[in-house]
């Protein structure tokens, strides 16, 4: 199995620590190749741009190993739902023997990201969540309204979702985002798990996070970086909210029906998804976010409404 850091990149002078998450559901590959591409372009950028410099320090790490392994979302729970601290301070209550492999995970990465952080000692931390989703129909970023969070997701010239921290407990952006102590989390979905253009999409949010927190200058981002995003997101709202989540219950056979799309219009009383009792439908107009189109998880689909 491999190991749960990726790799480091030093800058020459000390400055803000950017760490890409990926993997924290293992069927969600294209972080991880986005990650292993900016270690290739970082080692050979000063062949090409002898003025380069990097302010800080640049880490990458894997979510869940065993199920990135397996190339499944999660071995027995969704690790991106069990980030809290009384689950943190329930599992270290047991002994080592009695812990699921999620119980393991959540443990060994909350202690890596915060070895990073003490072993660096930045006044700024930013931690990009990497994900896919899998339904087609554009990227977006899931962020906090804090102002550096807004300004930061912003940036990335895709889509802002706000609310999400306040609707689901237990993911990164729940646990890691503490503006009051300087340290960031915001979440970037780079489109489709299977769609190759994810990867190069992925790449060019994390160049446009080291410009935002000043780790590289402006005049050695390429400009195609923006324009990749730019173009994905043509004709999707700027900024949105959270409206309605429908979670799956234990024991309900929930199937979403085929074809919905992130920010695909929703009209109050559309059929979305069917279980065992008959068809579920949408309970106010919005736009659909994250259809579930996959066997593991509880999160039916998402619904938002635009603000900008």
């Amino acid at each position: 199995m491999e190991s749960r850091i990726i790799g480091r990149y030093d800058g020459e002078e000390k400055g803000p620590l950017l760490i890409c998450l990926a993997g924290v559901h293992g069927n969600e590959p294209a972080g991880l190749m986005a990650i292993d591409e900016i270690f290739r372009l970082l080692s050979i950028e000063k062949d090409f741009n002898p003025g380069f410099s990097y302010k800080g320090r640049f880490v990458g790490i894997r979510g869940n190993l065993p199920a990135i392994h397996l190339k499944q979302r999660f071995i027995e729970r969704d690790l991106n739902r069990m980030l809290l601290q009384r689950e943190q301070e329930r599992i270290l209550s047991q002994t080592e023997d009695t812990w699921s492999a999620e119980d393991r995970q959540s443990i060994e990465l909350v202690e890596a990201i915060e070895a990073e952080m003490a072993d660096y000692h930045p006044e700024t931390t930013l931690i990009l969540d990497l994900h896919t989703t899998t339904a087609n129909g554009g990227i977006f970023t899931i962020a906090a309204t804090d102002p550096m969070s807004s300004r930061l997701a912003k940036g990335l010239h895709a889509p802002v979702i706000l609310g999400f921290e306040k609707d689901l407990e237990g993911t990164t952006l729940y646990f890691f985002n503490k503006p009051e102590q300087k340290k960031y989390c915001i979440v970037f979905e780079a489109g489709q798990h299977n769609d190759h253009e994810s990867v190069h999409r992925t790449a060019a949010a994390i160049v446009n996070c080291m410009r935002s927190i000043g780790s590289v200058d402006s005049r050695d981002v390429d400009h195609r970086h923006d324009g990749i995003l730019i173009n994905m997101s043509k004709g999707l709202p700027k900024v949105t909210e959270l409206i309605y989540h429908y979670k799956i219950k234990p024991d309900e056979k929930f199937t979403m029906l085929p074809g919905f799309i992130n920010f695909q219009s929703l009209k109050k009383g559309d059929v979305l998804a069917e279980n065992q009792h008959g068809p579920i439908t949408a309970p106010v107009d919005g736009l659909m976010l994250m259809p579930k189109y996959q066997p593991q998880g509880d999160d039916g689909f998402f619904i938002v409404k635009v603000l900008e």
